[in-house]
């Protein structure tokens, strides 16, 4: 009897994975086939418990790390030792919810940091891993308040809003050697990130939304999946879930 072909899993980095979007794209990508590698920040236990799952239903392996992907030095840490990538996902995110002229500058710096900052610290060691196979994938977890902003949470929209440039920007630079660069401006999804709202926030924003009713981290990540199977002459695109809200 003939051994099968070796055959060489996909790689895919995404970031804040312990749970809501980054968790629902691990489960779409482990499904596809992909080798997985993991972060969080502060869930490890989720993130493990992910992990395991994702082993038992569909062999993936995993690589975990814990790390403050706005601190520039953990994020490079993700990447020694890695000799190649076909696709990173840039979720990690933080919200702050309040008015701008009582926000510290800490809080500031830390949304920008955590929400944009680390798109440049995880894309700057991925791109010389996808020159290699002149291939690759870089899909950023964007909102719609990056498009039209949103009162009390100005320094969110303000990263939002610069990771869709930086999107746009960073495609054209890598068009030509066939890295594509998009991303996803996401409405309201059913995730933690919402969880401070109460219920009768929650049905005021259902309201204004023509679909009629909150998103899901599933429907976000099989919109990723199509995007990362897309051809690579779809790039530089900002692509928004939002129900027909915005």
């Amino acid at each position: 009897m003939q051994t099968p072909p070796f055959v060489q899993h996909p790689m895919a980095l995404i970031t804040g994975a312990s749970r809501g979007i980054g968790a629902a794209i691990a489960r779409e990508l482990a499904a596809d086939g992909y080798s997985l590698i993991l972060t969080c920040h502060q869930s490890m236990e989720e993130l493990e418990a992910l992990a395991a799952d994702l082993t038992a239903r569909y062999g993936t392996v995993c690589r975990l790390f814990r790390a403050d992907m706005g601190v520039c030095e953990q994020a490079e840490a993700l990447f020694r030792g890695l000799d190649r990538l076909d696709v990173l996902v840039n979720n990690a995110g933080i919200s702050y919810l309040g008015l701008l002229s009582q926000m510290e500058p800490q809080d500031w710096r830390r949304v920008l940091s955590v929400n944009l900052d680390s798109c440049f610290y995880t894309c700057r060691c991925a791109i010389p891993l996808m020159l290699k196979t002149h291939a690759g994938r870089i899909l950023n977890i964007s909102s719609v308040w990056g498009n039209t902003g949103a009162s009390m949470e100005v320094a969110y929209s303000a990263s939002k809003g610069g990771m869709n440039a930086f999107t746009r920007a960073l495609a054209k630079e890598l068009a030509p050697s066939g890295i594509s660069v998009n991303a996803i401006a996401c409405g309201v999804i059913d995730t933690s990130m919402n969880a401070g709202l109460t219920p009768e926030e929650l049905e005021a924003l259902r309201e204004e939304i023509p679909a009629d009713r909150i998103g899901t981290s599933e429907e976000v990540a099989r919109l990723a999946r199509l995007i990362l199977q897309s051809p690579s002459y779809l790039t530089g695109q900002i692509i928004t879930i939002d129900g027909g809200w915005c």
